[in-house]
């Protein structure tokens, strides 16, 4: 069976993305790989490229891609759109790098060579700071029509540590797991700012995901913060914790596709490529969240399907791709945050980073990929050569 009529039985249950498919010509069953079979499943008229559609920006040969992600749901776009086989649809030929534990892992490969497009939100900017040339490219979670987003976001805590969800000064004293730098450090800082507090206030302890359960377990911890599947699975796995937070939009998420310089100018059509799948394969999630969480289950490891739903349920809500003024507010917000806090002692200016022209001609050539979004506000819409002005900025995008 040729790739194409894979993906067309993969994709049975979504319309949107079925019309996608069938608007892919036949040119990927001419590639070196294809086979007898595919070339008779090419004979049944179901090929598509007819007459004025639009065709996929199909790479001319197999382009070979590596991409890292973090063990996240709400990352599972990368993993969704090989399994599925989307990027077979564009010609590329994607290699998942091993999950790593957080997203300063996932940078360190990427400056060190080791993969092409990572996925990351805060620690960029420190990665930034420090001199790494990176561009964003896209979302892989967050919202262009709001600034406040944070559902994937959620703290957990111990019956012992008495922190009372109705109450967040109860906070004060107790031991915080979080991974410095990352989107849950910044998910704590921004319930601690709401509640009048400090991180002075509570014990920061940093603490990859993975540890999280065993170190509340053992009573190192008082309370962890993470994104998911992490905070549904340590609930499931150690007695007495529950979740005290979920959401509440305290912070601006920020959930970049990003790459260095360097590669994207390089490669300008294998990241628009990239960007299509990836918008493509958000689409099915939101369509079909169910399938996506059986999917989940056999890329980030030791998730049980029912963890596996109740996240995916929650991801669906921030599976916004497109970009927008709102995008470059989020990632200035989060900077001035970390400032205000001393987290960093340093910034830079948001219009040196973003690469916004790949995602803005996705969005345009392929607007059923996004119909099911929010719509942008029509002050918050952007152009390639869109410079970001913070007042603007505010004013265009609502709070959430």
């Amino acid at each position: 069976m040729s790739r194409s009529a894979r993906l067309r039985t993969a994709l049975a249950g979504s319309a949107a993305v079925l019309m996608l498919v069938a608007a892919c010509g036949s040119d990927d069953d001419d590639s070196s790989d294809t086979d007898t079979s595919a070339q008779e499943d090419n004979d049944d008229g179901e090929d598509g490229g007819e007459d004025g559609e639009e065709e996929l920006p199909e790479l001319t040969e197999l382009t070979e891609v590596t991409v890292g992600y973090v063990s996240a749901v709400d990352q599972m776009g990368a993993a969704i759109a090989l399994d599925i086989g989307f990027y077979d649809e564009l010609n590329l030929d994607v290699t998942l790098a091993q999950p790593f534990p957080t997203g300063v892992d996932a940078l360190n490969a990427l400056d060190a060579g080791d993969v092409d497009f990572v996925q990351v939100g805060t620690p960029s900017i420190g990665a930034v700071l420090e001199g790494m040339d990176l561009v964003y490219l896209g979302n892989y979670s967050g919202s262009s029509s709001q600034l406040g987003i944070d559902e994937t976001m959620a703290m957990v805590a111990t019956a012992e540590s008495e922190i009372d969800p109705d109450d967040m000064s109860t906070l004060a004293g107790r031991s915080i797991g979080v991974s410095i730098g990352s989107i849950n450090h910044m998910y704590l800082l921004g319930i601690l700012e709401e509640a009048g507090m400090s991180p002075d206030d509570v014990d920061i302890v940093n603490t990859p995901p993975p540890e999280m359960a065993v170190a509340m377990e053992t009573g190192s911890l008082d309370a962890a913060i993470a994104w998911d599947p992490w905070p549904i699975t340590i609930r499931e796995e150690v007695d007495g914790v529950t979740e005290v937070v979920r959401g509440g939009g305290y912070i601006a998420y920020i959930g970049y596709i990003v790459s260095t310089r360097e590669y994207a100018e390089s490669n300008p059509e294998t990241v628009e490529a990239m960007l299509t799948a990836r918008a493509a394969a958000d689409h099915w999630m939101r369509e079909n969240p169910g399938e996506a969480a059986d999917v989940t289950t056999r890329w980030v490891p030791d998730t049980e399907i029912e963890v596996a739903e109740e996240a995916m349920e929650y991801n669906i809500i921030q599976l916004d791709p497109r970009f927008s003024a709102c995008n470059y507010l989020a990632l200035d917000t989060t900077i001035e945050l970390f400032n205000d806090m001393g987290t960093i002692e340093d910034s830079y200016d948001v219009n040196d980073h973003f690469m916004p022209g790949p995602i803005l001609s996705v969005m345009e050539n392929y607007p059923e990929l996004f119909d099911d979004l929010p719509e942008i506000p029509e002050e918050a819409q952007i152009t390639p050569d869109y410079t970001f002005a913070r007042s603007e900025a505010e004013s265009a995008c609502p709070e959430g």
